[in-house]
């Protein structure tokens, strides 16, 4: 019998277009030991693998078997990036069908430390890094990238990791954790979808000193020099990549608010830490309303931190406010902010530009537990990134002022959460409406079987990016983040509700996500805002631009 003739082999679309080793080492092709025994005989894969054909099942009992084994949480993270690297379509699957168990290692909590080992733990590179040493030819770094429909970029210049502060290049893995979910709950294909960190040097000293950091070893550039490389980025994502929703993510506050003023009304583009967050903190306040049957204009809702979270929940929930018939003043008058200082209000001197229009008039207050006190707040929400800061003795206030307390406790990672739900529960008796930014275990109080609610943007954004690319919209507005979080909060059932849980599992995140898609898309075609024909179905249409972890048949 004459050898195969591997090598000669036409590309068509049973074909990979490698063979042998550049095909294993393809992660968008690799299936590994799921190649079947012609494909091995076809593809030049004779001998380059065990021997006996594993099913895609096996392989991800096989893989779930080695992530438990693993003896801390970082190394369960390494594990899958590795995998990442080696074949995504297995990685995706896995993390489909393990999503409650995965989701916390490949992004929040874990991924803050990943992000402070990045240099550390490097295996591979993924993404790509712009410095200022690019300035002129940005575009033509955008273009090395080897897939040419990108739909989906997250950019960060890394100055706010989570609540972890300036990690510089470092934060490389939040791009690309958040883009493990656009297609993980949303099903937007892999191959369409671009991390980039924009490393314009730290200002985190510990970084500088270390001699494996793999960023530009230098302070960071400010003001002209800033602004122009990250303007001259964005002309080249319009001009390389014209399709693409260009997501900001952990850009400092002084950035943050700005770039998307700037650049909102110009490109389809939008801040995951200002509208994503909201979006889902909405949700989670329109789902305790199922609970207290009360409305979202009648709350008076106090926040501990006031950065581009905090005010990003506040104009969201104003939006939602005047659509139940407050004035604009009305709304903004039953926000209230502490931040690090003392109770944001209008005799204060030394407030930032973006705390100014909730500066309420009120008699000075020194601090958070003072402020509820003086406010009697309906709802508590923490976004400050300062840990333990829910006490005993404001759990039990909020507590005496509602029958049911509101208190959502949002930082992340874990470690910067403002309470456990074990301290929410018991400190208010079991009759706190509790959600937090990173998962808590269910906790039983007095036999009753609390579920927390995890605030996780991941109900919002790859929804969000899955109705862009579905109807081709030009802009992202706040409408649609508005439109997703009823979304969300609709399709929490009352066996959620019952169990305390504020969101659905996520279990089903890709049909939310389906259903946000459409919401997202209803908006679209609404304003002018869609590139392409409305669909009959919208629903089952964005259904039918999902991604879906399944092995080819290649020949």
């Amino acid at each position: 019998m004459p050898p195969a003739k591997t090598l000669s082999a036409p590309r068509d679309a049973k074909h990979p277009g490698k063979t042998g080793v550049d095909l294993l080492h393809n992660p968008s092709l690799n299936k590994g030991t799921a190649f079947t025994a012609v494909e091995r005989v076809k593809l030049g894969l004779l001998g380059l693998l065990p021997p006996r054909i594993s099913t895609m099942d096996q392989q991800v009992e096989r893989l779930i078997n080695n992530i438990r084994r693993q003896t801390n949480d970082l190394q369960k993270y390494v594990e899958m990036i590795s995998l990442l690297d080696r074949n995504e379509t297995l990685f995706y699957r896995a993390v489909q069908d393990y999503i409650d168990e995965l989701m916390p290692i490949i992004y929040t909590p874990t991924v803050g430390a990943a992000c402070q080992m990045y240099a550390h733990i490097f295996r591979r590179s993924r993404g790509l890094f712009i410095t200022k040493h690019e300035k002129g030819r940005i575009k033509q770094v955008l273009k090395n990238w080897p897939h040419k429909d990108v739909r989906v970029i997250v950019v960060t210049d890394g100055e706010r990791i989570l609540g972890l502060g300036d990690l510089g290049a470092n934060g490389m893995g939040i791009p690309v954790g958040k883009l493990s979910l656009y297609t993980a709950c949303a099903g937007v294909p892999p191959e369409q979808t671009l991390p980039i960190t924009l490393d314009v040097g730290t200002n985190n000293e510990k970084l500088l000193g270390d001699p494996l950091y793999l960023g530009t070893p230098e302070k960071r550039i400010t003001g002209r020099e800033y602004d122009e490389l990250v303007h001259e980025f964005v002309q080249a994502v319009r001009e390389v990549f014209p399709k693409a929703l260009l997501q900001f993510e952990d850009f400092a506050n002084h950035n943050a608010f700005r770039l998307l003023e700037k650049y909102r009304g110009e490109i389809c583009t939008f801040n995951d830490d200002i509208q994503g967050t909201a979006a889902v903190t909405l949700a989670g306040l329109f789902s305790t309303m199922r609970v207290t049957k009360s409305k979202l204009k009648d709350m008076t809702i106090l926040f501990h931190g006031a950065g581009e979270a905090a005010i990003g929940i506040a104009d969201l929930i104003v939006m939602a406010m005047m659509a139940e018939g407050l004035s604009k003043k009305e709304a903004m008058g039953r926000c209230w902010f502490v931040d690090s200082k003392a109770l944001v209000e209008s005799s204060r001197t030394d407030l930032q530009v973006h705390k100014k229009p909730y500066a309420h008039a009120h008699a000075p207050v020194p601090t958070l537990a003072a402020a509820v006190k003086a406010l009697r707040p309906t709802a508590l929400i923490g976004v400050s990134g300062m840990a333990r800061q829910f006490t005993k003795e404001i759990i039990e206030d909020m507590s005496a002022f509602n029958a049911r307390p509101v208190i959502f406790a949002l930082s992340n990672p874990t470690s910067k959460s403002e309470c456990s739900a074990e301290e929410a529960y018991t400190w208010s008796d079991g009759r706190v409406l509790f959600a937090t930014g990173s998962p808590f275990d269910p906790f039983t109080y007095k036999g009753r079987t609390f579920v927390t609610g995890q605030s996780n943007n991941a109900y919002i954004f790859p929804g969000m990016g899955l109705g862009v690319i579905a109807c081709s919209a030009k802009r992202v507005t706040d409408e649609m983040f508005h439109e997703a979080a009823k979304t969300l909060a609709g399709l929490v059932t009352q066996a959620d509700l019952d169990t305390g849980c504020l969101f659905p599992p996520l279990t089903r995140i890709s049909e939310v996500s389906a259903h946000i898609a459409a919401a997202v898309s209803r908006v679209a075609h609404a304003r002018g805002l869609a590139g392409e024909p409305k669909p009959k179905d919208l629903l089952a249409h964005a259904k039918s631009r999902q991604y879906k972890p399944a092995y080819k048949t290649y020949v």
